[in-house]
């Protein structure tokens, strides 16, 4: 018998359409894989210190985790979600590419300019500034995305559910 799915959308939580069957939604959110999307901000802080195709670099990786993980939500939402999948897809794409690519990297990039402008070129300062920035903008972040996509884009959402 179906049963109505909750999913959580970095901390926040939105009911869905029923479910036939368990599927494991969150398979990339768990485990050393979902390091991945983070791997831009490693690139951010240590700027100052490789070469620019480095940072490149770790953008792509952070990107092809956000687009796996968008492309897992569209295979793991059932088939009778309306748009099958489209709607969850956009929905991770857009959260993730807010919240673990776009303005984590800015935040940490503007962490190491700064501490750049502090200490004399080429000293290790700006890159540990932003490193130990990074777990303390994760969740402040991931909250700020949640709220604006709960207020701003999420309302906008179809809400009703095929029948099979």
């Amino acid at each position: 018998r179906p049963q109505l799915h909750i999913v959580a959308f970095g901390g926040a939580q939105q009911a869905h359409c029923p479910r036939m069957e368990a599927t494991d939604i969150d398979r990339l959110r768990t485990g050393a894989v979902r390091y991945l999307g983070y791997a831009n901000e490693l690139g951010e802080a240590f700027r100052p210190l490789v070469p620019s195709w480095c940072v490149s670099a770790s953008y792509a990786v952070a990107g092809s985790y956000v687009c796996a993980d968008a492309a897992w939500r569209a295979n793991a939402t059932p088939a009778n979600a309306i748009n099958g999948g489209v709607i969850e897809a956009a929905d991770t794409f857009l959260w993730q590419s807010l919240a673990s690519v776009a303005i984590p990297g800015a935040v940490i990039n503007r962490v190491v300019w700064a501490a750049g402008k502090a200490v004399p070129a080429g000293s290790p300062i700006p890159t540990v500034a932003g490193l130990c920035a990074i777990p303390l903008i994760i969740k402040p972040i991931d909250h700020m995305v949640d709220v604006a996509l709960d207020t701003l884009v999420r309302p906008m959402y179809p809400r009703q559910c095929k029948e099979r």
